[in-house]
């Protein structure tokens, strides 16, 4: 039988393997990424779970969270935020799209 300690270390051994390798994955994802001036952060409404992750890793304030009524009314909350990108103060850095857990954000052309 598993004692809780062995557990416990079995789920930390865990966390930092799954934890590598998402640093790993983000490491490619951010060379596959484009950016600079040319490009912007664009928001995918549908995706978007109102986290504000994107916020957080924002430097330029570029990244404002707004109340969306829900479509569904099974659930029972009056709104939904969600995230849209600024155009103008947006410098194209990826950051957001890196820090975004559902993929929401991506970089496309100005």
């Amino acid at each position: 039988m598993t004692s809780a300690d062995d557990l416990a270390s079995r789920r930390a051994a865990e966390a930092i393997r799954i934890s590598t390798a998402l640093s790993s994955e983000k490491g490619l994802r951010l060379e596959e990424i484009e950016e600079g001036e040319h490009m912007v952060a664009w928001v995918t409404e549908k995706l978007c779970i109102g986290c504000d992750h994107c916020t957080i890793a924002c430097d330029d304030d570029a990244i404002e969270l707004y109340h969306k009524d829900m479509i569904s009314p099974m659930m029972n909350v009056p709104s939904n935020r969600k995230a849209r990108i600024l155009r103008d103060p947006c410098t194209g850095c990826r950051l957001c799209v890196l820090a975004c857990p559902t993929d929401a954000i991506e970089m496309i052309e100005r």
